[in-house]
């Protein structure tokens, strides 16, 4: 029975220390775009399972969605990062890809609520807040929130990203 308890305790204590492990904090240096951001570290980060206009193909919303992640994310301020085991650590870029808690909220899914980026799970692989992060889209986009209203021709797919019409 000690036997039994000392082995609960262990996997307890082995538990504990992968899920610190999987959380790290950090100071937003930048805002390079509507998902993705970089330390006063130098790591840069990709807000993993969204995807937001990109502004450097001048797609509708790219403005107003790095405004929106500004906004929750100012530089200086301070953000957890937590990784998800169900998805890649780090992209083809060397971006780390996580979850952004900013002031207690999931940054990613603050996006989405926001219709400042849509779910995207690469490769088909869902995440811990892929369901959450679908109800999200599609209550903004039956809403006409964000991009949903902004861009005509907006598609919502999951599996392949953010579809765009015309440029705003």
């Amino acid at each position: 029975m000690l036997r039994l308890g000392l082995l609960l305790v262990l996997v307890g204590a082995l538990a504990a220390c992968s899920a610190k492990s999987a959380a790290s904090t950090g100071r937003v240096e930048l805002v390079l775009d509507g998902d993705t951001i970089r330390l006063t570290d130098g790591r840069r980060v990709r807000l993993v399972q969204i995807d937001a206009p990109e502004e450097g193909g001048r797609e509708c919303y790219a403005d107003r969605a790095t405004s929106e992640l500004r906004r929750l994310t100012p530089e200086g301020s301070k953000v957890e990062l937590v990784a998800d085991p169900k998805l890649d650590q780090v992209d083809r870029f060397g971006r780390l890809l996580r979850y952004v808690v900013a002031d207690g909220r999931v940054v990613n899914l603050e996006l989405v609520e926001r219709g400042a980026a849509a779910p995207w799970f690469f490769a088909g692989d869902r995440g811990r807040y892929a369901d959450r992060l679908l109800r999200a889209a599609h209550d903004a986009q039956g809403t006409q929130r964000g991009l949903w209203g902004a861009c005509r021709g907006a598609v919502l797919d999951p599996l392949h990203g953010l579809g765009s019409g015309p440029s705003d």
